[in-house]
């Protein structure tokens, strides 16, 4: 049989004192309401020895607030989502509030689902990055001012609390490096979505293309894959029909992986030979061999403009203050993989 949850109203019957004595006391307000110091003990040592957990549903209903935020990602298995909430699990604990957790994958009626399911639990904010079907479903988040940021991609002309990175200009850092190196046949292999962030890196290979006077030789990949497999025999064919290309720009890490296996089987000469760029680092592009040069996204400092924006409209949710956009740059990682070609002779 299931055993019944004490009560503030079981507490102050077992104490002989008020539910609201008992309350003000949990509530750290003892002082504020003048409650003896000998009553402030009983209650504390009582719920002490009975190992009181205050029911968190009342309490946020009593507060207006549950101090619970939800961050929903792409894909929470992904280096680069992984890392920041790892980041923004810890800020919000130092503010007192607790993060969950949920992968969208990319699709509208998964992520409509889980924003439906977390609002109706009342959770105090959301930090979202977004499907590309979920622009009505935020908005509505803003009707009801329920405090909502995007990440990493946003949507046109919306109004709202956005950080993210200049993704063209993070391209061009990539293809501007390969240049400089005398690599002057990149590719560029991204997904085939219209994104924000990966339409944005596909126009920093573009303008660069135009400015070296290189000709086009881009890969968009199905972004729902059938398999790995699937994947690995597109990048084959790819490869086998551009002989020519002497460096690539991955525009996801995953992507990355995906190519270093395809290169590593079935073209293990060209390994050593191509300029090799990821986008987004992992610890496994440091120690695989070539190491691999990474465009790094600024995950802390991602994660704290973020964390500001949301909780200025926490703190603030009725009151326009403007919506913030941070935009923020990126960092090149050069390792060996985009060594100089005159190096490599």
């Amino acid at each position: 049989m299931k055993k019944k949850r004490v009560s503030i109203k079981d507490i102050a019957k077992h104490l002989n004192v008020s539910v609201t004595t008992v309350s003000f006391v949990l509530n750290g307000k003892a002082k504020e309401k003048r409650i003896s110091e000998e009553v402030t003990n009983k209650i504390l040592d009582y719920v002490k020895k009975i190992n009181y957990k205050p029911n968190q549903l009342a309490q946020s209903l009593r507060t207006g607030q549950s101090k619970i935020l939800v961050l929903m990602v792409e894909d929470i298995s992904n280096y680069f989502f992984s890392k920041l909430a790892r980041v923004f699990e810890d800020l919000a604990y130092e503010k007192g509030y607790k993060v969950l957790f949920c992968s969208n994958e990319n699709s509208d009626k998964k992520s409509i689902e889980l924003i439906d399911l977390f609002n109706e639990r009342q959770v105090d904010g959301f930090i979202i990055i977004p499907s590309a079907g979920i622009e009505n479903k935020i908005k509505s988040l803003q009707q009801q001012n329920i405090p909502v940021v995007l990440l990493d991609r946003f949507f046109e002309g919306m109004e709202i609390g956005y950080v993210g990175i200049d993704n063209r200009y993070a391209s061009r850092q990539g293809i501007d490096h390969l240049n400089m190196n005398g690599f002057n046949s990149p590719a560029f292999v991204s997904i085939d979505v219209q994104q924000t962030q990966m339409l944005g890196r596909l126009e920093g290979y573009q303008e660069a293309a135009k400015e070296y006077s290189f000709k086009e030789k881009k890969l968009l990949l199905p972004y729902n894959l059938k398999s790995n497999e699937q994947g690995r025999e597109i990048l084959k064919k790819f490869f086998n029909e551009n002989p020519e290309l002497d460096s690539i720009l991955f525009a996801t890490n995953y992507l990355t992986q995906l190519g270093l296996e395809v290169l590593k089987n079935d073209f293990p000469e060209k390994i050593h030979q191509l300029g090799i760029i990821t986008f987004d680092d992992n610890a496994l592009f440091s120690i695989c061999t070539p190491a691999i040069t990474a465009i790094c996204q600024p995950i802390e400092n991602m994660a704290k403009e973020t964390m500001n924006i949301l909780f200025q409209l926490i703190n603030k949710p009725t009151q326009s203050t403007g919506f913030q956009n941070k935009i923020l740059k990126t960092s090149l990682e050069v390792r060996e993989s985009t060594k100089a070609l005159i190096e490599r002779v």
